[in-house]
């Protein structure tokens, strides 16, 4: 009986942000690569080419609406592709633009991460708007609103390993340009955890995930490449 082919799912985090130098949490802020950012994004692309060579077609292509995340698609090389809300970064809600350094502070605590106290176990009088400027002048307008909690955004990505999985069973690969803790979080839930199991994980900027299937399992095949 011959082995069933089933596609593979690959992830690919954007490049480099002003704000994943500074350790600022950035999930609904729309702020662009670096240039370093932009060139990890054309490095990935060619690690992609060179270990996927029969690349993916338009529609098995998936991209966050934040401009980092299509920025980073476009420069890998995939110019064409369908923009879902499913794979927008974790909304940090009270944390956005803040460092965790930052968020200890303001809760008097020694140390703080958003595993531990997720958005909406923070206290409302952090909530709020403001304006920043980035390192090269560019204005951002920081929104800190309620957020969403580790579950909901898993549940956002799970959403979309259920509109890709009969492409994934008709053995076509997958890409998802996106951000590393929703990445994280749909690859808790590709692997039947909860969404607290993506603490554990770490994806680094450009760099990308293989998930698959082994002996019908849900598995991770590559990390971190």
């Amino acid at each position: 009986m011959a082995e069933t082919h089933y596609g593979r799912l690959v992830l690919l985090r954007h490049g480099q942000t002003a704000w994943s130098v500074s350790g600022q949490h950035t999930g609904r802020t729309d702020i662009p690569l670096t240039l370093t950012g932009e060139e990890q994004a054309r490095e990935a692309g060619a690690r992609l080419r060179e270990n996927f060579p029969d690349g993916f077609i338009p529609e098995h292509v998936f991209v966050s609406p934040l401009q980092r995340a299509q920025s980073t698609a476009r420069g890998a090389g995939f110019t064409s592709f369908h923009v879902t809300s499913q794979i927008a970064e974790w909304d940090y809600g009270p944390a956005e633009g803040r460092t965790r350094e930052m968020m200890a502070q303001a809760l008097g605590v020694p140390s703080w991460n958003v595993w531990d106290t997720g958005p909406l176990d923070l206290p409302e009088d952090l909530q709020g708007e403001h304006n920043e400027m980035l390192p090269d002048g560019t204005p951002v307008h920081v929104v800190n609103g309620p957020g969403e909690s580790a579950e909901q955004a898993a549940a956002r990505a799970g959403s979309l390993i259920e509109a890709v999985t009969p492409m994934l069973l008709d053995g076509d690969d997958v890409l998802c340009v996106a951000h590393a803790h929703i990445l994280r979080l749909l690859t808790a839930v590709w692997l039947g955890q909860p969404a607290d199991f993506a603490r554990h994980l770490e994806l680094d900027t450009a760099h990308y995930a293989v998930l698959g299937f082994h002996n019908d399992e849900h598995v991770i095949q590559a990390w971190n490449m």
